[in-house]
């Protein structure tokens, strides 16, 4: 072989060394993209980067203007529009530049009578990470619904997203397989402009992938102060997970004034959608070691769905309505029924107006549960919720506070079954935690 056609074989073969791109309030779109001359949008990053490559996102305001709409397509308004992907083992990342927040605020756009999809991940295989978006804007008055981050690709990961104070649902998946959102905040956000102007579109999470898109997990999320629900999968092709997260006072604002409908986990049901148009095989979402407190109407809510589902694990506080309701649906999608073919294990439930609602319990797997009964408050280390928007540790991974921890020489220790999952002890303790002290609360 020719010398020269040898060294372009074996320069070939040696792979391109990952490039690094820095983004910044004070770039420049004509600059390199260095650190040291950032560019000054993620579009223009996008257009640089290839798969392997990370963006650093510098710290500061990013001020978002109208001008900035990358698509308008019919109602829909996408501003910042990832639609190029990486590769499996090769992401492409945009993330928040070491030790710096980025935050992008989008009070300014506001298009009149478009859906506002402010990151619109269209994308595989990308890795978003330390962004916080504030301000989304809803100017259309009839049913509609603006959208914080936005997935429709696949194989994605969220991590350390901040989603608040705005009109939008913070986090919203309707198409993808095998995407995890980690470790994301979604707070304060309410629409007072379209419908009824109780902001009944505005979710922390929702998670309605279509048929054939599985593999969807939220783990070590947050949602407090949303308008409607803290999590929802209503009419979800797919079954999907949520791990570890936590939904409280839900349905109310910072003012607690009532909004709209308030449940912490929304887990199933599809409204009116006629039988021949469900999915084939009903999903069963699971729910694992999460946490539901004060929210204005369920703590854990199976919402009409007509078929069972995974509740493992859970704890619930103080709920206004039921602090698990399993209100199910016939497999017609016609009339409501007591929820059936669940399973319901090691969950733990207190001072709620009504512990366990609308379930057929003969029609269930029902085991190691505690719902209210002889329960005291002295069974826990702590009752006291305001904990639960304590910062988030280094790692981006929920802090440890005291609320709904079994005290360790209390009614809660050892009485569950079972279940899959790590304990210590003769058996599990029922709801999120096994026992054992930790940190105080920050």
């Amino acid at each position: 072989m020719p010398i020269r056609l040898l060294l372009a074989v074996l320069l070939a073969a040696i792979p391109a060394a990952a490039a690094d791109w820095f983004v910044s309030p004070a770039g420049d779109d004509r600059s390199p993209g260095s650190r040291e001359k950032p560019f000054a949008t993620i579009a223009r990053a996008q257009a640089a980067a290839s798969p392997g490559d990370t963006v650093h996102l510098r710290g500061g305001l990013y001020r978002m203007q109208e001008s900035m709409i990358a698509r308008r397509d019919r109602i829909w308004a996408r501003v910042i529009l990832l639609d190029k992907s990486g590769r499996p083992g090769k992401p492409i990342r945009y993330r928040a530049a070491d030790g710096e927040k980025p935050v992008f605020d989008f009070s300014a756009v506001k298009p009149a009578g478009m859906r506002v999809h402010a990151f619109e991940v269209a994308g595989s295989h990308l890795h978003l990470e330390g962004i916080a978006v504030t301000g989304v804007q809803v100017t259309a008055t009839g049913h509609t619904q603006s959208i914080c981050f936005s997935n429709t690709g696949s194989h994605n990961r969220y991590e350390r997203l901040a989603m608040h104070d705005g009109m939008a649902i913070g986090f919203y998946l309707s198409r993808g397989k095998d995407n995890l959102v980690l470790n994301c905040d979604a707070w304060n956000n309410h629409d007072p402009v379209s419908g009824n102007r109780r902001g009944g579109n505005v979710d922390g999470f929702g998670a309605h992938p279509r048929q054939g898109d599985t593999g969807n997990v939220f783990r070590g999320c947050r949602a407090w102060f949303n308008a409607d629900d803290g999590f929802d999968c209503i009419s979800a092709g797919e079954s999907v997970r949520f791990e570890e997260c936590w939904a409280f006072q839900n349905g109310y604002s910072p003012k607690f004034e009532n909004l709209a409908d308030g449940n912490g986990f929304k887990a199933g049901g599809y409204g009116s959608t006629p039988a021949d148009r469900l999915p084939r095989t009903i999903p069963r979402h699971a729910v694992v070691r999460c946490l539901a407190v004060g929210n204005k109407s369920n703590g854990f809510y199976a919402n009409h769905h007509p078929g069972g589902g995974d509740w493992i694990h859970n704890s619930a506080l103080a709920n206004r309505r039921a602090n698990f309701n399993f209100l199910g649906r016939d497999r017609e999608n016609r009339r409501d029924l007591p929820g059936s073919g669940h399973l319901i294990r090691n969950n733990l439930g207190f001072k709620g107006r009504t512990e366990v609602s609308d379930l057929d319990a003969g029609a269930c797997e029902i085991a190691g549960n505690l719902f209210g009964g002889d329960l005291r408050e002295s069974d826990f280390l702590s009752l006291d919720p305001t904990a639960l928007t304590a910062p988030r540790k280094p790692d981006g991974s929920l802090p440890e506070i005291p609320l709904m921890r079994p005290a360790p020489t209390g009614k809660i220790i050892d009485r569950g079954v079972a279940a899959g999952l790590p304990y210590s002890g003769r058996a599990p303790e029922p709801g999120a935690y096994e026992a054992g002290a930790p940190a105080a609360a920050p």
